[in-house]
């Protein structure tokens, strides 16, 4: 999304409501190694799958589709959300929202049959915030565990879901923010934590609730001694969603926000680390792998970077652990993927980069037709790469560009893809789709 820099810069952020996937190299998968043993195999548990990264070591998906060819199902999903899909069972999980905001709902859809098993109405907020026009009330995607749902729509609420009853289990209504423009952070779950990030112009904080009861337990408030002072305040925004990490055996919250990143215990909130880079937050989510952070900073077009941390740091680790930085064709809302030593990253205007992930050096840069905000998926020894205007262009990782195939369904695909066994979960701005070879 580009707006006015006179206007306002923060509006110049891309939104991934958008939002708001192995060629199987160990090294650049264990970092991922914690994540990976909460996701249940064949579940879809987060927006970027079980180990948050955007990989699948899901097989047999289909190489080719259209409205007419490999579609399972397509349901029609009501009202407007660009939430990604997420996968616990038989049950795919979106949510959706009038368009002004008056009611926000949870939807779940049976895997097998495309048939609407739960629409449950979680929240009536009385004076919904005034969000972009090109986001929704209902762009942060749900987290879905054993029997539970959990969704949640920034400052308008937070809530648990039976996931097979479809009753609400508890709501939170008090963690509040001034998003500006909407809510994009989706929650993220470790053991029995349910951890949301809510950065606004007004309050900057990340909060752990407890699953069962909904209760805080831990609330870190991001420094103000770096946000307190900070004008134009959407230089105080963030719309980054945190990824649990292992780092030398422990788990580790890395939160990505305006004005830094910051790591954290998970269990307490404790910060163990920060790299300051002083300026407002992209929508990009962070991807782990061969011993670093592969952090996306800045929120502008002139001034988002991509920045290699190493880890294994302690304290203010600016000067000390960053190993490359990159400053051209960076992506505001599409995550990166990591196979092997490579790393694939994909501006908004589809400019699409191959680089060693070690060294930061360009191995090959392509321009793909269209706008995009999906995240990269890996999946099938294929990277998955969907446009805004419906296309989904699949591309062999490696050393050289090598275009697979080109697929397109009908309208607006927002959310980025999911993998459902030997399917593919496409979300368009008006149905949902399971996609498999037939």
């Amino acid at each position: 999304m580009k707006f006015n820099r006179t206007d306002c810069r923060m509006q110049t952020i891309t939104f991934a409501f958008i939002v708001l996937p192995l060629i199987g190299c160990v090294a650049a998968a264990a970092d991922n190694t914690w994540a990976k043993q909460q996701g249940d195999q064949g579940n879809w548990p987060d927006w970027r799958g079980p180990t948050g990264d955007g990989r699948s070591d899901a097989t047999d998906l289909p190489l080719n589709w259209s409205e007419s060819e490999n579609i399972v199902w397509k349901t029609r999903i009501h009202d407007l959300g660009y939430s990604t899909p997420v996968v616990w069972g038989d049950q795919v999980w979106v949510t959706t929202a009038t368009k002004d905001g008056r009611t926000l709902y949870a939807v779940c859809i049976d895997l097998n049959t495309g048939r609407v098993v739960h629409d449950v109405e979680v929240f009536h907020p009385k004076k919904p915030q005034r969000i972009n026009a090109k986001n929704s009330y209902a762009t942060p995607s749900a987290v879905v565990e054993k029997d539970r749902a959990y969704v949640h729509y920034g400052t308008h609420g937070t809530a648990a879901i039976d996931s097979k009853t479809g009753k609400v289990l508890w709501r939170r209504t008090d963690l509040n923010c001034e998003h500006m423009q909407g809510p994009v952070s989706s929650p993220v779950l470790f053991e029995d934590l349910l951890i949301v990030h809510l950065e606004g112009t007004d309050v900057q904080f990340i909060a752990a609730l407890d699953t069962k009861t909904g209760n805080t337990v831990w609330r870190y408030e991001r420094p103000q001694e770096l946000y307190g002072h900070v004008e134009p305040v959407y230089l105080r925004k963030a719309y980054h969603t945190p990824v649990i990490v292992e780092v030398n055996g422990k788990a580790q919250l890395v939160s990505n926000g305006a004005m830094l990143v910051t790591a954290h215990e998970p269990k307490t909130g404790k910060e163990l680390w920060r790299v300051i880079y002083r300026d407002d937050n992209t929508i990009s989510r962070i991807v782990t792998g061969l011993g670093l952070f592969f952090i996306n900073c800045g929120g502008s077009p002139n001034a988002t970077h991509l920045w290699a941390v190493r880890q294994g740091g302690a304290g203010d680790v600016t000067d000390t652990h960053v190993v490359w930085k990159m400053t051209k064709d960076v992506p505001l809302e599409s995550s990166p993927v990591l196979v092997g030593d490579l790393l694939y990253t994909l501006s908004d205007r589809g400019v699409l980069i191959c680089k060693e992930a070690k060294t930061g050096k360009t191995v090959w840069s392509e321009r793909l037709d269209g706008k995009y905000g999906a995240s990269l998926l890996y999946a099938d020894g294929r990277i998955y790469i969907s446009s805004k205007e419906g296309k989904t262009t699949v591309i062999e990782p490696g050393p050289k560009f090598r275009k697979l195939a080109v697929n397109e369904l009908d309208g607006f695909l927002g959310a980025s893809p999911a993998v459902a066994g030997k399917s593919l979960l496409l979300r368009t701005k008006t149905h949902l789709y399971r996609v498999q070879r037939k």
